[in-house]
């Protein structure tokens, strides 16, 4: 028997209460020793149990969310009555994916107003480094624009061992094609969330900021059948390095290669005054995601006092637009306008985080 299995029995029974069937049967199987670790990955962390924020309420809003009224009584009836179901309220959520072994990571997931009604787009934040889910949502106010939206927002959390400087292993080949490392983690990790909320398949994203943007492209080069459309902000393109030495390199001068090419459409936002990442990497992500060079507009414009450029790609046939190109003139290492409370934000410029849920919009899967 392993020699967590009272925790791993506590988890199978908090994820039997809220409905997720799938995790408590693989948190018995660990707790039965059948659960292994991959022999192939590289990721070294310590176990330790997350327990989810102390929300008002919480049980009673789990259950809402999966359809369940627990008020009792009435035998079922009503149970398909649209009146009958109260609104389910926002909730910030903490959970761990994956138990507590090696592959483990903690995440926080937002979820948006009455998000039990209809399925939801879902947003995959990955975090830059020495970043976590906290600060990365404040910085980008991602959660206040995906209420408007009525979007679900997940962000998972590097861990420490696994990184020092807790940033995706984006850099390593062992980490880049499906099957292995955190690109495999973290397709499992949404995987996990689709099944367990109410949230359309068609409408997945993933964005993410500098070695999160760059873990973004890897993801979906990786499991181009997940994902819808992709964000990439100050980060490199998919393939871009093989080790550490070669990422350095990579950042400091840009790839040497055009990166593998990306079978979603993507959205790029870069600073031509990064000096932590070249902005030669967004060129290379746009040419990876668009195919061609073809041009169908430019925009220039200036937003809170800091001129950007816009470019719009077509797709191969000249038809649909595929790839968005922003350069935000003189931003340096930062989410283009965001929100100070947050670390790696800067408040002026145009708003990435709206931006990229606008096009997210124009771009569903099939």
């Amino acid at each position: 028997m392993p020699p967590n299995l009272h925790h791993l029995i506590r988890e199978a029974t908090r994820l039997t209460r809220v409905g997720d069937l799938t995790g408590a049967t693989r948190a018995i199987q660990q707790a039965l020793g059948n659960g292994a670790t991959p022999a192939n990955d590289v990721i070294d962390v310590e176990a330790r149990e997350v327990r989810d924020l102390a929300l008002p309420g919480r049980d009673a809003v789990d259950s809402r969310l999966r359809g369940n009224d627990e008020r009792g009584g009435n035998d079922g009836e009503g149970a398909n009555d649209a009146t009958a179901r109260p609104p389910t309220p926002e909730a910030f959520i903490a959970g761990r994916f994956g138990g507590p072994d090696l592959l483990g990571r903690d995440y926080k997931l937002y979820i948006p107003p009455d998000a039990a009604h209809q399925p939801r787009p879902l947003v995959l934040m990955l975090h830059g480094c020495t970043q976590d889910p906290d600060d990365f949502a404040r910085g980008t106010r991602m959660n206040e624009l995906a209420r408007e939206e009525g979007a679900f927002v997940l962000y998972p959390a590097q861990a420490q061992r696994a990184n020092a400087q807790r940033c995706w292993n984006w850099f390593k080949h062992s980490h880049q094609a499906r099957g292995r490392g955190e690109v495999q983690l973290l397709a499992d990790m949404v995987r996990d969330v689709i099944a367990s909320h109410a949230i359309d398949a068609s409408r997945v994203y993933v964005a993410g900021l500098s070695a999160g943007g760059a873990m973004a492209a890897n993801l979906v080069a990786a499991f181009p059948e997940l994902f819808a459309a992709v964000g990439v902000h100050s980060g490199l393109p998919a393939g871009a390095a093989q080790d550490l030495q070669s990422g350095l390199a990579a950042m400091k001068q840009g790839p040497r290669n055009a990166g593998t090419v990306l079978a979603v459409p993507a959205i790029v936002f870069h600073g031509d005054a990064d000096n932590v990442v070249h902005p030669a990497n967004g060129d290379a992500v746009i040419k990876a995601a668009s195919g061609s060079d073809a041009l169908v507009a430019t925009e220039t414009g200036t937003t809170k006092g800091r001129r950007f450029t816009r470019r719009l790609h077509a797709d191969r046939d000249g038809g649909r637009v595929r790839a968005e190109h922003w350069v935000v003139h003189g931003a340096g290492h930062a989410w283009s306008g965001g929100s100070a409370r947050g670390s790696y934000a800067d408040a002026i410029g145009p708003d990435a985080s709206a931006e990229m849920l606008r096009f997210f919009r124009e771009h569903a899967r099939g």
